[in-house]
C-alpha cells in the first residue's frame, strides 16, 4: 500500500509472499527470493504505525553500494544489479506503475540458508555496549582497558555475535556459545569476515565523513559456502555518526532512527505494542536523515 509515496505493506498478485519482517517483505519467486523494503520503521522492538518515505529505497540503494565495494572481500547473495530488480522473467506481468515504485527499493537475491547466529562487530562503545562497560569492563564478555568513555573508539574492533529472536530482544551470546551453535569452522570464517568487511568500510566511510561504530551482518550458506546476506551496512542495520561532530565523552548524534527513538523517550508510551504514531516533525527529520547518509557514504543523491 502506497500511502504519499510511504509504502507500508505489499502484496504482488500471483508470488507468494514468505515473510514480512519489521522492515521487509520476502516473496518467492521459486529460484531465488525477493526482497522488498518497506518503509515502516520500528523502535524498541515495535513498528510505528506510520513510516519514513523513501526509507526503503535508501535501505536497498545503501546494501547495492555495499555490495558493488565488498564483493571482492567476501561473495553475496545479490542475483540482480541495482535498478535492473524488474526485468526478470518471474515479475514480468506485474503493473508497470508497481514496478516503477518498487525498482529502487528490491532486490532479487540467492536462496541461502541463514546462519542462526547475528554477526555483529563494534568499533566504538556504545548503547548495550557501553552499559555493560561501565559495570564490568568488558563488553559482550570481552575485556577492555580500563579509562574509556561513552563513545570511545575501541583500541580493535571487537565481534559479538548474537542469537536471532523472532520476536523481542536478540541475546548476545560468548563466542564459544556461536561455535556450538555453527561448528568451529563457519563461526571463525563468520567473525574474520565480519571484522573484515567492517575494517574496510569503516575507513572508507569515515573519509567521507561518517562514522560507522558498530553494525550487524548476516551470512548464509549457498552451496556450501559462506556468503553475505540481508541488508548491509544501512543506517538500520549500524550506528552511523557524523564524524565532523564525534566528540567521545557522550552520546552521538546520528543517522539512523535517533530522532523517533528520542521522540518516543518524551512520551508516557510503555513500549508495548501499539506504538503511536509518529508526528510529521519527527518523520520529515528522520528521513532527512536518512538521504543525508546515502548521498554522504556514496556522493549522490537518491
Amino acid at each position: 500500500m502506497m500511502n504519499n509515496d510511504t509504502l507500508l505493506n505489499l502484496e504482488l498478485p500471483g508470488i507468494k509472499k514468505l515473510k514480512s519482517g519489521k522492515v521487509r517483505e520476502i516473496f518467492d519467486l521459486g529460484d531465488s527470493f525477493l526482497f522488498v523494503a518497506s518503509d515502516r520503521i520500528s523502535a524498541f522492538d515495535c513498528v510505528m504505525p506510520n513510516g519514513i518515505p523513501r526509507k526503503g529505497e535508501v535501505l536497498t540503494q545503501v546494501s547495492h553500494f555495499w555490495f558493488d565495494q565488498t564483493e571482492q572481500l567476501v561473495p553475496n547473495h545479490r542475483l540482480v544489479k541495482a535498478g535492473e530488480s524488474f526485468n526478470v522473467p518471474a515479475l514480468a506481468h506485474i503493473p508497470a506503475e508497481s514496478k516503477a515504485a518498487l525498482a529502487k527499493r528490491a532486490m532479487i537475491v540467492k536462496k541461502a540458508q541463514p546462519l542462526p547466529v547475528e554477526c555483529i562487530v563494534r568499533g566504538y562503545l556504545a548503547g548495550s555496549g557501553w552499559k555493560e562497560y561501565k559495570k564490568s569492563q568488558t563488553v559482550c564478555g570481552s575485556p577492555l582497558p580500563a579509562g574509556l568513555q561513552e563513545s570511545s573508539e575501541l583500541p580493535e574492533p571487537i565481534f559479538t555475535p548474537s542469537t536471532k529472536a523472532e520476536t523481542g530482544h536478540d541475546e548476545n551470546i560468548p563466542f564459544d556459545e556461536a561455535k556450538k551453535i555453527l561448528g568451529d569452522d563457519i563461526a571463525n570464517q563468520a567473525r574474520d569476515l565480519s571484522l573484515k568487511i567492517y575494517k574496510f568500510a569503516r575507513d572508507y566511510a569515515r573519509q567521507r565523513g561518517i562514522i560507522i561504530a558498530d553494525t550487524k551482518f548476516e551470512f548464509g550458506l549457498f552451496e556450501g559456502k559462506l556468503i553475505l546476506i540481508d541488508e548491509v551496512l544501512t543506517p538500520d542495520s549500524s550506528r552511523f555518526w557524523p564524524a565532523s561532530e564525534y566528540a567521545p565523552g557522550k552520546g552521538q548524534p546520528s543517522f539512523d532512527k535517533q530522532f523517533v527513538r528520542d521522540y518516543l523517550e518524551t512520551l508516557t508510551w510503555d513500549k508495548t505494542p501499539p506504538a503511536p504514531a509518529l508526528p510529521p516533525e519527527v518523520v520529515a527529520k528522520t528521513q532527512a536523515k536518512y538521504l543525508e547518509a546515502y548521498e554522504k557514504l556514496t556522493g549522490k543523491k537518491l
